[in-house]
């Protein structure tokens, strides 16, 4: 078990979870609120709608601004063990803020990325060959990466890290050799996404934003490696705890790069943006989300009980789910452009 910086963490591990969780929320919802009241959030960044745009108003994009630092110094605090991944987030929001404000060069930002993710594997390397290791970091940027291509609905993005933090925590506070510094960062980050939610969800008075999707991209990533570094959950876990955002970006992705197109530049062709665009609207879009991650959470949870065979079937069972949701909104689809272009 490791020894968290405070005797309490131990005596009473779900109570302190909780209690950061919840002092999480408030403080990251205080900070926002101030920002919005004050009119300081309309200065920071602001995301002007376009063409390709979900949303029809210009709306501060500040979300990062509650949920990194409230983040950042909850783990500096109670999970020294992890500051690494702490002083990554804060490096990846400042860079991103930059880009947020100002705008910077794809080659910058990437390079920004790798940095951190090198930074975190090098420094705190698993005890397998290279190789592994490069594909593990290969797929840890791109979730820095896909959690900001997923940022485009109402309550989406918000909602999955409140929920897949959230199934971080329970992991790592349930398994029979605790980590108490991974369960209590990873109820911080879910509590201040909880804080964001709040003024998130339809109709969203805020946006993520760079600085907020990016660092939760990268510690989705870094606290997944970390667990499988302690041995608190397999290599597959992270993976199934986040495999509807993985699925969708990742097909749309590969199917962008099929067509020859750039998929780095804005689109609507996300799964959850044809959701939207076919009616169900931003709330019943993130409720079915949540409904799906939750079902795959507690999947993740209930696996780490089985044999290392009965834990692939579930993920190989789950990505089967997955994609037959996928599959449902790719006939949806279909159906919708063949009414349209039969139009007169």
């Amino acid at each position: 078990m490791t020894r968290p910086l405070y005797p309490i963490l131990i005596d009473h591990p779900w109570t302190s979870a909780a209690c950061i969780a919840a002092l999480a929320l408030v403080a990251c919802a205080a900070i926002l609120g101030f920002l919005l009241k004050t009119g300081l959030a309309w200065r920071l960044a602001t995301d002007i709608p376009n063409d390709r745009s979900l949303h029809t108003r210009p709306t501060p994009r500040i979300g990062g601004w509650g949920i990194v630092p409230v983040g950042v110094v909850a783990m500096l605090i109670v999970a020294p063990s992890i500051w690494l991944a702490a002083v990554g987030a804060a490096f990846l929001a400042a860079v991103s803020q930059i880009d947020d404000r100002r705008g910077l060069p794809a080659r910058v930002r990437f390079a920004a990325h790798l940095l951190t993710v090198a930074a975190l594997i090098v420094l705190n390397p698993a005890p397998v060959p290279w190789w592994a290791l490069a594909g593990v970091g290969f797929l840890m940027l791109w979730l820095v990466n896909l959690y900001n291509f997923m940022d485009g609905s109402d309550g989406l993005a918000g909602g999955m890290a409140l929920f897949g933090f959230g199934g971080y925590a329970i992991a790592a506070l349930s398994g029979p050799t605790p980590q108490l510094d991974l369960g209590v960062a990873s109820a911080a980050i879910a509590g201040a996404s909880g804080g964001f939610l709040l003024f998130n969800f339809h109709p969203a008075r805020i946006f993520l934003g760079d600085s907020g999707s990016i660092p939760l991209g990268f510690l989705a990533g870094a606290l997944g490696y970390w667990g499988w570094l302690k041995g608190t959950w397999p290599v597959w876990f992270p993976a199934l705890v986040f495999a509807p955002f993985i699925g969708d970006a990742s097909v749309t992705l590969l199917r962008r790069l099929a067509r020859g197109e750039r998929f780095w530049q804005a689109h609507r062709e996300h799964y959850y943006q044809r959701m939207v665009r076919l009616g169900a609207g931003h709330a019943r879009t993130a409720l079915a989300w949540y409904l799906l991650m939750l079902a795959g959470i507690m999947l993740a949870n209930r696996a780490l009980g089985f044999t290392p065979l009965g834990q692939w079937c579930a993920v190989a069972g789950w990505a089967i789910v997955v994609t037959a949701a996928g599959a449902v909104v790719d006939v949806c689809w279909r159906r919708q452009q063949s009414r349209i272009s039969e139009q007169p």
